[in-house]
């Protein structure tokens, strides 16, 4: 299973990176991860005109897009979009961070689950 994070290098600045999480055959159910320690879960209502400037994660999360579409733009200037489906892992919580913005002017639902620092993916 495949998807994206944004994080900060050791100047501040954010870049996209993939991860690919391994997964095992957990027979009729499908394959499986091995099990993650997990904070907080956060359910959240974006504006369709929502359009936030440079910030950082305010803490290591894991974002989950469940309605609608947006925008994520980090250091180097390069932009990708995500909608309903998308897994991200924000982990640029220092530096510059990245801007994100509402797309098509759609609400967004998603659901933000905390993340510890020592979990490695």
């Amino acid at each position: 299973m495949k998807f994206t994070r944004i994080y900060n290098d050791e100047e501040g600045k954010s870049h996209f990176g993939e991860l690919e999480l391994a997964l095992k055959d957990g027979g009729p159910i499908g394959f499986l991860s091995e099990r993650f320690p997990a904070g907080d879960i956060i359910f959240r209502e974006t504006p369709s005109d929502y359009d936030f400037k440079w910030h950082p994660a305010p803490q290591r999360q894991l974002l989950f897009i469940i309605k609608g579409r947006c925008e994520f733009k980090v250091s180097s200037g390069e932009i990708r979009q995500f909608g309903g489906g998308d897994l991200l892992l924000l982990e640029d919580t220092e530096g510059e961070g990245h801007c994100s913005k509402a797309l098509f002017n759609e609400i967004r639902h998603s659901i933000f689950v905390t993340v510890p620092e020592d979990v490695i993916f």
